[in-house]
């Protein structure tokens, strides 16, 4: 079982920045895909950046390319989600996910593992 806690959201006016993290524990965190979604009220979950387990790929959805930056700690067990340049239709609940498969790192159905989410809300 793997256990993921995400932390770092908040309020945020427009153009400002945000640091999410998400601590994982349980199985080996250095073999998992590592993913962020977010979800918007009344609005399906969506894909927003993902990173591979041995960080050499990354991916990330065309609203946030350029402005958010995921990255991982494998000694600390964590990834982050660095947000910069905020917009208010960023605004949303912010979900960390683990992957143990190989398929796509887009697609929230081929996530294993959630956290509870954290939320972000960008003022304008």
């Amino acid at each position: 079982q793997v256990q993921l806690v995400e932390s770092g959201g908040g309020s945020v006016q427009a153009g400002g920045s945000l640091r999410l993290s998400c601590a994982a524990s349980g199985r080996t965190f250095s073999s998992f895909g590592m993913g962020w979604f977010r979800q918007a009220p009344g609005k399906e979950r969506e894909f927003v950046a993902a990173i591979s387990w041995s960080t050499v790929f990354t991916y990330y959805a065309d609203s946030v390319k350029g402005r958010f930056t995921i990255s991982r700690d494998t000694a600390k067990n964590t990834v982050y989600l660095q947000m910069n340049s905020l917009k208010p239709e960023d605004t949303a609940v912010y979900y960390c996910a683990a992957k143990v498969g190989r398929g796509s790192y887009t697609q929230v159905a081929e996530y294993d593992y959630w956290g509870q989410g954290t939320q972000v809300t960008v003022s304008s």
